[in-house]
């Protein structure tokens, strides 16, 4: 049983030739599956497109969240309600080709428990290319884990990894990174990410910062660590700076004049300290969202599973 975990956000004109492209490689493949579509709050035709397909092929079921809560809750709630053996978890705008699904899946044959795509060509522009970049490489430098290089969402997970990943109730989820956290037998596979279909990605440059700090907080302490170097660093260069503009005047010279220089290490070291607080921060805000116990997600509606319900359901 293989069960693809599909979060949509605003995707109205890709999701029929998603279905179409997706229907052919798990029919040729063999096995029995299901498509779950999580509706994120979207504000186009997405909802009744879903629903569409839902009437037309009672192999997709589909999940409508009571508002937008982000792609990764979105796939935490797919991953909540999947039941296969199998799970594949991709995006909604055919960038990642349902075409190599069978490549990942043969592996699951071989004994793997994740196999994961890494990207080798991005079609978006230089800058996102760029910021990507560089995010999975510093990412990689802090993590306390093994986060494997240029590697999205796209992949398929067994079950024992579904239960894992659904065990983990932490508020600010970077599934990459737990899907690495909870270990098993893992491979990657290398795969060109296509063009996106249609329309415009529903990530702004803001949003892409949030989430690259959600990664980085949730899996290394290494910011709060170099601040803790910068505070000695700074500390021993104010004790050899201090000690120099001492000296003079203790043997009488006179002192070293430098109302510019005390006026650069007075504002370099207020910012130093601003930063330290700002990183303090970070972890404090992250903590806050823990004590709250929040939710990850909000359902407002569920169809084509064994337990239909209209009602508000919250995870």
């Amino acid at each position: 049983m293989i069960s693809a975990v599909i979060p949509v956000y605003n995707s109205q004109e890709s999701l029929k030739e998603l279905h179409r492209r997706l229907t052919h490689v798990l029919q040729n493949y063999g096995s029995e599956y299901e498509i779950i579509f999580i509706n994120d709050g979207s504000r186009d035709n997405s909802g009744e497109i879903i629903a569409e397909l839902h009437r037309k092929d009672n192999h997709v079921k589909f999940i409508n969240l009571s508002r937008n809560f982000g792609a990764q809750a979105a796939i935490s709630a797919g991953l909540t309600y999947a039941t296969g053996d199998a799970v594949a978890i991709m995006d909604d705008d055919l960038q990642d080709p349902p075409e190599i699904l069978p490549q990942f899946l043969d592996k699951m044959k071989d004994g793997y428990e994740v196999i994961y795509g890494i990207i080798k060509g991005r079609k978006e522009n230089v800058l996102i290319r760029a910021l990507y970049f560089l995010f999975y490489r510093i990412m990689s430098r802090l993590s306390r884990i093994e986060v494997p290089l240029d590697a999205g969402d796209f992949c398929v997970i067994n079950r024992k990894v579904v239960n894992a990943i659904n065990r983990m109730q932490e508020s600010n989820r970077y599934l990459r990174g737990l899907r690495s956290w909870v270990g098993f037998r893992q491979i990657g596979i290398e795969y060109e990410r296509a063009k996106r279909h249609s329309g415009k990605s529903g990530y702004s440059l803001g949003r892409y910062f949030s989430f690259a700090l959600d990664g980085i907080f949730s899996f290394s302490y290494a910011p709060l660590r170099l601040a803790t170097i910068a505070g000695f660093t700074m500390a021993f260069l104010s004790f050899i700076i201090g000690f120099k503009a001492i000296i003079p005047k203790i043997l009488g010279n006179q002192a070293v004049p430098g109302f510019t220089a005390l006026f650069v290490a007075i504002t370099f070291i207020g910012s130093v300290q601003l930063i330290t607080v700002g990183l303090v921060g970070e972890y404090i805000a992250r903590i806050y969202d823990e004590t709250k116990r929040r939710p990850h997600y909000i359902i407002s509606e569920i169809k084509g599973f064994a337990s239909e319900s209209s009602e508000t359901k919250s995870h």
